[in-house]
């Protein structure tokens, strides 16, 4: 690694700048929803994640709303299952990626059949003909679903661990490619053979299997603006790179100058850019603000998946409350960050009262440092104002109660409490706007 006086020097402010840049956040709910620009930011962000919690709405769909605005559902719908502009594989987990990506996946598919065997011994010789049977099943009766199997071993379903066996070839034939993801039904998946989903699959080729780590470095490294090792290994997480080959690839693309090392105020730890970012960042770091007006980001938007990063970026301490008992909870279940002018000054725990048309804030939380009147602690841009970062809340809350089918916004427990009262102004005056 290069001495530290011979390193380019940059701010937080520039390294988060470009970051939101490069997640589309630079313009939160400002673009239009085409194919080229989904395809874009799948492509840019190297996926969009798939989870299945429906207390507001689908991740991915939250995730796209958060750049693109009240998009038609059907519309995305289109593109995806039948247009093919992305489709479902793995890239941070459950992902929708660019179908212009298919060499790098097909790559990915291609190393699974030897991967399984060499780690989980899977398909073993009593496995092997129920993948058979499965893949014969979905030849003959696509699309279909793990519930079109009926489980034979006499146990009870439960989690990854209690698959039924037909579930286990499922993930396995998805994974290395011979089936893929042909439309969902109720948030199931429904699978067909690859060469119906995606027909190009056949002839596609599969990008050498000894330039995927060098290829997911420079996207990761794209979509970050700039990262550490740790960032670098917990963005594009799967398959996990393992650590000696991760600092073999970047040194290597050090040493031929494709990335540069760099150093980030008030870290000591390496960080790393494509030496075609570095005037990148120089001009993200001029940014008077980094980000236009108001959004809430979903617990799964890219921006989030390594939230050490975050921490370190902003000092916005941010973690996913599901799995934790509620007693035990600090912000509650489903938390939305609020991201106001490329800041984190609070958080969000919503829920959507479908049969009553009614999108309820549970809980919102501001971050002390705005209360306090005070400068964030991580990347700064000045001094958020309090009627502002309010507006812009309940702009972003009725906004996405349309979005998710609410004719109503209703709040609960506001963090302070005196700001309860001028939140709920804000949210009558956002009602009036047109």
């Amino acid at each position: 690694m290069s001495a530290a006086a011979d390193r380019p020097r940059f701010t937080r402010r520039a390294v988060a700048a470009l970051f939101l840049e490069r997640q589309w956040l630079d313009r939160p709910r400002g673009r239009r929803l085409t194919a080229a620009t989904l395809a874009d930011f799948a492509g840019t962000t190297c996926g969009v994640q798939i989870d299945s919690v429906n207390v507001l709405e689908r991740a991915h769909y939250l995730t796209l709303w958060s750049r693109f605005g009240a998009y038609d559902r059907g519309k995305l719908d289109r593109l995806v299952y039948r247009k093919r502009v992305l489709f479902e594989y793995l890239s941070h987990v459950a992902c929708f990626v660019d179908t212009r990506d298919l060499p790098v996946f097909r790559a990915l598919m291609d190393a699974i059949p030897a991967g399984f065997r060499k780690r989980y011994g899977y398909p073993g010789r009593k496995d092997q003909p129920v993948v058979d049977e499965v893949l014969a099943a979905i030849r003959a009766r696509a699309p279909l679903g793990n519930s079109g199997f009926a489980r034979t071993d006499g146990t009870k379903g439960g989690g990854w661990w209690t698959w039924k066996p037909a579930t286990h070839a499922l993930d396995y034939l998805w994974k290395a490619g011979a089936i893929g993801v042909h439309s969902r039904r109720n948030f199931e998946k429904l699978y067909a053979p690859m060469e119906r989903v995606l027909p190009a699959h056949a002839d596609t080729t599969p990008l050498a299997e000894a330039e995927l780590p060098r290829t997911r470095v420079l996207r990761t490294l794209a979509a970050l603006g700039a990262a550490t090792f740790d960032d670098l290994r917990g963005y594009w997480t799967w398959p996990l790179l393992r650590a000696p080959v991760l600092r073999a690839t970047v040194q290597a693309l050090v040493r031929e100058g494709v990335v540069t090392e760099v150093a980030v105020e008030h870290q000591r730890q390496p960080w790393f850019a494509l030496t075609a970012d570095l005037p990148e960042l120089a001009r993200a770091g001029r940014a008077r603000r980094p980000s236009r007006g108001t959004t809430l980001l979903c617990p799964f938007d890219s921006l989030l998946w390594h939230r050490e990063r975050i921490l370190r970026l902003w000092g916005f301490h941010y973690r996913i409350e599901i799995y934790v008992p509620g007693h035990r909870r600090t912000h509650g279940y489903y938390v939305l960050p609020i991201l106001h002018e490329g800041q984190f000054v609070g958080r969000l725990d919503p829920k959507l009262h479908r049969e009553r048309g009614v999108l309820e804030a549970r809980r919102v939380g501001f971050e002390p440092w705005l209360v306090a009147g005070e400068p964030p602690p991580g990347a700064a841009w000045g001094v958020a104002r309090r009627d502002d970062v309010l507006a812009g809340v309940a702009k972003s809350l009725h906004e996405l109660a349309r979005f998710t089918g609410a004719g109503r916004v209703s709040v609960g427990r506001v963090t302070p409490a005196a700001w309860r009262a001028p939140l709920v102004r804000a949210l009558r005056a956002a009602a009036l706007a047109p």
